[in-house]
């Protein structure tokens, strides 16, 4: 899937080998709303956004997926294997991390390390989890999915033609990856909730649901000048490990994924044109 200002397409291989395309205009809440596009909300925004998007091109690819003989995934399904989700993510990057920490509470001194030591632990999980589901089959298709469209982005800021030969030379590994927003994400959490102190558990775990829109924002801002600064040391040194993650939840593709990734980005193109900026940066995302 991928994402432009205006508009967005998905490209999807069905199961006679056709690549159906879908594209739509986006429809900013922020064009609404002008006050959403303040700093710190402008993020909290953009993921409720991206998270609404990814729910419906989830269930269109998969549809399409399914093909003719197949039923198509209902509404009410995806709703629960969100629902699901949702638990499972807050079970294990929330509770299971503050469980952990605090059972051996009395091994911290005060409460920034108890925080610090809970921050690691839940981007320890993370990596595991990651790790552990790039091994299944259908999620390695999709991190081969994900590294085709970071290396379609890459072909089009190159200022090359979009053919696999072309995109095919480039690294599955983006800067401007969710990865590395996720990675931001989860250690200004580490910052953040060491203001909290060290209440009894549901406390804690009520803090971290709470804080979660606050430190979304400020990750957005973080993403949003490490763009605007790429070539700051500073910036390249918080990047890197985000970078690093990449490799677990990209692959390298195939040419037949790298056809659907370029259907895409086309889809867009023929709706709006792509600006880049002047270091070459395309205004346009990707969505695995």
């Amino acid at each position: 899937m991928m994402r432009g200002k205006r508009h967005w397409a998905l490209a999807c291989r069905r199961p006679d080998g056709v690549v159906s395309v879908h594209s739509e205009a986006l429809k900013p809440l922020a064009d609404r709303f002008p006050i959403l596009k303040w700093p710190i909300l402008r993020g909290i925004i953009a993921l409720w956004e991206s998270m609404s998007l990814g729910i419906k091109t989830l269930g269109l690819s998969a549809n399409e997926s399914l093909g003719e003989e197949e039923h198509d995934i209902t509404k009410k399904e995806m709703a629960v294997s969100l629902g699901i989700g949702i638990v499972m993510a807050v079970a294990l990057f929330v509770v299971l991390p503050l469980f952990a920490a605090g059972s051996v509470r009395d091994w911290f001194p005060n409460s920034a390390t108890f925080v610090l030591g809970e921050g690691l632990l839940r981007i320890g999980i993370l990596v595991i989890y990651i790790a552990v589901v790039s091994r299944i089959k259908q999620l390695r298709r999709v991190f081969e999915y994900h590294g085709a469209e970071h290396k379609t982005i890459h072909a089009l800021e190159a200022g090359l033609d979009l053919t696999p030969a072309n995109v095919k030379q480039f690294s599955p590994v983006h800067p401007r990856c969710g990865t590395s927003f996720l990675l931001i994400v989860m250690v200004l959490a580490i910052a953040v909730f060491s203001f909290v102190g060290i209440p009894t558990l549901w406390l804690l775990v009520l803090s971290r649901l709470i804080g979660i829109p606050l430190i979304v924002g400020l990750s957005y801002e973080v993403i949003k000048y490490a763009g605007k600064h790429k070539d700051n040391t500073v910036m390249k040194v918080i990047m890197y490990p985000g970078l690093l993650l990449q490799k677990l939840t990209t692959r390298e593709p195939d040419e037949s994924q790298i056809e659907v990734a370029i259907k895409a980005l086309e889809g867009v193109a023929a709706l709006e044109p792509i600006e880049m900026d002047h270091g070459g940066k395309a205004d346009v995302e990707v969505m695995a």
